[in-house]
């Protein structure tokens, strides 16, 4: 069986496999495999991106490369230098072989690009195995190896002995990018969209700020938000798209292919910056959100603190043991600590939730539960008792006692002593 690859360079080679093939590895290799559509169609919006510099473009990239015309047209674009002669009508198989055989020998004589295990039959009988080693060969060289990124002026070339091969020369510039993260391929580690979403907020800071929250389960929803803002923000076209880019057989050269464009995007005037906000920062304190000592009928108080969680608005919302909302006065302090300063009246005994939520996200320990007492003076829930009190036994000159009971009133026990 004849299958194809890439080495560690990224150069494209084919070879002959000795012995049986697993059905696996059989289904794997197939035209119709998940990674192959992938990278087809990562390689032929990769290939039309440059090629509308010529005003010209491909549907097909088994078959549309193989007169030549569009695969010297995509050269020029990409070298920047124009071929003195080529057959602009090539009618015939010779006259295809012909324009063929000069974009290759433009690569390698004049480029430098060493071009393995193809040559122009193979374009011009629309190999598409070999074709798409081509293209990747191209995109190695033009979109990988040769640009220099910022940040990596010290990095060895790729072709300097013992220097990274371009994909780790990519990687490593995602990993720098990507701190909080670890990446550590280009396949699984996109799967979920919250790497995406963290590598266009670290290109475009506040494109993606909130890309920590998202939840990992929803991985188009997260990857088609971010490749969006890219696009029309960092102006990052989607050669892979979204559901692309979440497949679990993605494909790690068309990954390459995408977010190689990452380290020369520039951020677009007017994009949509929101500054990151970390409700994990923030700090609510103060009698009103204790377990116990709130009084219905009083007022209650507490403080939220924001100075350390970005940017963003407090909202809080008291419920009463009925399941009522109750309100809640939030004002801005506008001081050091950037506070708040809230307070609500409770109208009856009971059970309180208090749900304190900064940028539209909860705060830690929220929702507070907090046990509402009798109110402050309730005359009829306080008792007392003792000698002190009785209609007899009390004699003149000796200390008597009595003592005051005002259990759900919110005051403690009070012990009196009197003299007679």
């Amino acid at each position: 069986m004849l299958t194809d690859g890439y080495d560690d360079n990224g150069d494209y080679y084919s070879a002959e496999c000795e012995g049986d093939e697993m059905p696996a590895t059989e289904r794997e290799l197939a035209e119709d495999a998940q990674w192959k559509v992938i990278q087809k169609n990562t390689f032929t919006r990769w290939t039309n991106e440059h090629l509308k510099q010529a005003n010209k473009s491909i549907a097909s990239l088994e078959y549309d490369l193989s007169d030549g015309l569009r695969l010297c047209a995509l050269i020029e674009v990409l070298s920047g230098k124009k071929f003195k002669r080529i057959n602009k009508r090539p009618n015939f198989r010779s006259q295809k072989l012909e324009n063929v055989t000069t974009a290759l020998k433009l690569l390698e004589e004049d480029e430098g690009i060493k071009i393995v295990n193809i040559d122009s039959t193979d374009i011009v009988d629309s190999k598409l195995k070999l074709i798409l080693g081509l293209i990747w060969t191209l995109i190695l060289h033009y979109s990988i190896s040769m640009p220099m990124w910022e940040g990596e002026e010290d990095m060895p070339v790729s072709d300097a002995k013992d220097g990274p091969t371009p994909k780790q020369r990519l990687l490593i510039w995602v990993q720098n990018k990507l701190p909080e993260l670890p990446v550590r391929n280009f396949t699984t580690d996109w799967n979920d969209g919250r790497a995406i979403g963290a590598l266009v907020d670290s290109v475009g800071p506040g494109l993606c700020p909130d890309w920590e929250d998202w939840n990992p389960d929803s991985g188009k929803k997260n990857a088609t938000e971010a490749m969006d803002l890219a696009e029309e923000w960092l102006e990052v076209p989607q050669l892979i798209k979204p559901e692309e880019m979440v497949n679990p057989k993605v494909d790690e050269l068309s990954m390459m292919t995408y977010l190689s464009q990452f380290p020369n995007a520039k951020l677009k005037p007017g994009a949509p910056l929101r500054p990151r906000t970390n409700p994990a920062r923030v700090r609510a304190y103060g009698p009103g959100l204790e377990p116990e000592g709130v009084c219905s009928l009083a007022p209650a108080y507490f403080t939220v603190e924001t100075f350390s969680a970005g940017r963003g608005e407090i909202t809080a919302q008291v419920v009463n043991a009925d399941g009522q909302a109750e309100e809640c006065e939030v004002v801005f302090n506008n001081d050091r600590n950037l506070t708040y300063s809230c307070s609500y009246t409770p109208s009856m005994e009971g059970e309180y939730t208090v749900t304190i939520k900064f940028a539209g996200k909860e705060i830690p320990k929220s929702p507070y539960k907090v046990k509402v007492e009798g109110a402050a003076g309730d005359a009829e829930k306080v008792t007392a008792e003792g000698p002190g009190l009785e209609a007899t036994g009390v004699q003149c000159g000796k200390k008597t006692y009595f003592e005051v009971f005002t259990e759900g009133n919110c005051f403690p026990l009070y012990h009196y002593n009197q003299h007679s």
